[in-house]
């Protein structure tokens, strides 16, 4: 029992389907192994330990991943019944869903069964998980580091093996670069590939996707292919796959154009270990037979910039709002963060012609870039700008509230262009540094091509492969 923590997801469900293991087996194991971790990470904030045991005492759905134990990013992805924060005083005991989100739903049909939820940052603002309410989630590659956010509870769960994969959504990059902080593959799907609803058609001018950190690159591609498709009534939907994705990863890819760079579009310096990442992952896939070439689009980093801070303190104005209306309360300074509150007042002051223009702008860096996967079929460069950063990083000064979305920028210049244009993206574990921290690497794709990533993630893997490799805690 002790060892199905070392299994992939895929793994775990075939021992299921086999039946040389009962559901109840597993999720005992990993309540286990999140009682004896869980209190050095501080990753699981939410236990649903009896829900998950009398689930398993019973046939789960028949699915991909049927008895697999999981976890719900605390963001979001809403279950019927459990607390939802949001990594929000302002939530706390004030939320209870009364029906699960539909991509909470597409996770229990694949036979998920879910053991509880993980820490994030307020509103999943930040790219750590330092929360207010319930405290930093520590890296599992070493405690006095981020994990990265928002997923960050996630990714340290997933990184520690308290379970296989784990839940996760992206906004900025949210899923990749905790990813990259803790050694895990990260994809962020298509604009429109996992639904939303019903709660939300659309979150952040389309910024937002919903997805899960993993291990395995298999187990992303099955987990993609149980939850994505378009739900009733949803604004846009992604291209449809020509096959599954779980598919495409025993499919070889062709020779690829792949371009490469090391340099952020901001001007913001990047770390000499991230570089060398990059370096190493071109070299590799040269290697592999692709087509590597050194480039990067002519993107003007300061309008992107802007545009995201005008879009992201909108839509903080907007989710405060929106959950007082739902949960019938009054936003006040003291029930949140002081950047939240930053970000909320400075979202009230932005006209609805400033979101707009800043839609524009982001929109005419999607076509940029479109323009430039014409010439390129990946475009690789490093997931973030430095190796995983002490907690403590993003905290805001006495006079200064905003500090932390200041320091987030010069942190995350690479991850926030993807999800501007809604292309696929992963991190991929290729690189740990001298102080044994894993560095990611970041490539992405054409609109809707998920496949293509799939498929070179799957050669990466197998020429290199990562899943043995596990901190020690």
């Amino acid at each position: 029992m002790s060892d199905f923590w070392r299994l992939d997801a895929t793994a775990q469900a075939a021992l299921v389907r086999e039946k040389s293991v009962k559901p109840i087996e597993l999720v005992e194991a990993a309540i286990a192994r999140i009682a004896s971790l869980n209190p050095k990470l501080n990753a699981v904030v939410t236990p649903m330990f009896d829900r998950a045991r009398a689930e398993a005492a019973v046939t789960p759905a028949d699915g991909p991943f049927t008895g697999v134990p999981f976890l719900l990013k605390d963001l979001l992805a809403e279950y019927a019944g459990v607390r939802l924060t949001e990594g929000s005083a302002f939530l706390d005991g004030r939320y209870t869903p009364e029906a699960d989100s539909e991509l909470t739903r597409r996770l229990r049909r694949a036979g998920l069964i879910v053991l509880g939820k993980t820490n994030t940052p307020e509103f999943g603002i930040l790219p750590t998980t330092e929360p207010r309410l319930f405290g930093p989630t520590r890296n599992p590659w070493s405690l006095d580091r981020t994990p990265g956010g928002s997923s960050g509870g996630s990714a340290a769960a997933v990184a520690a093996g308290l379970v296989a994969m784990a839940h996760a959504n992206d906004g900025g990059g949210s899923i990749r670069i905790p990813a990259s902080c803790c050694g895990l593959f990260g994809l962020k799907p298509t604009r429109g590939r996992n639904p939303l609803g019903p709660f939300y058609g659309d979150i952040f001018g389309g910024l937002v996707v919903e997805h899960a950190v993993t291990r395995s690159v298999r187990d992303s591609a099955a987990l993609l292919d149980a939850t994505a498709g378009p739900d009733l009534g949803d604004p846009y939907t992604a291209p449809p796959p020509a096959r599954p994705f779980l598919e495409e990863i025993n499919r070889p890819p062709e020779c690829l154009r792949v371009a490469f760079t090391s340099r952020a579009a901001t001007g913001v310096p990047v770390h000499a270990d991230c570089a060398r990442a990059v370096e190493d992952a071109a070299k590799l896939c040269e290697d592999l037979g692709h087509d590597v070439t050194e480039a990067l689009p002519d993107l003007e980093g300061d309008v992107i910039s802007q545009a995201f801070i005008t879009v992201w303190s909108a839509g903080t104005a907007w989710g405060i709002d929106d959950w007082a209306r739902r949960s019938r309360q009054t936003p006040s300074a003291d029930r949140f963060e002081p950047l939240t509150w930053a970000l909320y007042e400075m979202g009230n002051r932005r006209r609805a012609a400033d979101y707009l223009l800043a839609v524009q702008d982001l929109q005419r860096v999607s076509r940029q870039v479109a323009h430039f996967f014409v010439e390129y079929d990946v475009w690789l460069s490093p997931t973030l700008a430095e190796p995983p950063l002490p907690l403590g990083s993003f905290d805001p000064t006495p006079d200064n509230p905003m500090q932390g979305i200041f320091r987030a920028a010069q942190f995350v210049p690479f991850t926030p262009i993807f999800n501007a244009t809604g292309q696929p993206a992963m991190s991929v574990p290729l690189f740990w540094n001298q102080e044994n921290l894993p560095i990611g690497v970041q490539f992405a794709g054409r609109y809707g091509d998920e496949a293509t990533l799939f498929r070179l993630a799957a050669q990466l893997e197998q020429a290199r492969p990562w899943a043995g490799r596990w901190p020690t805690l």
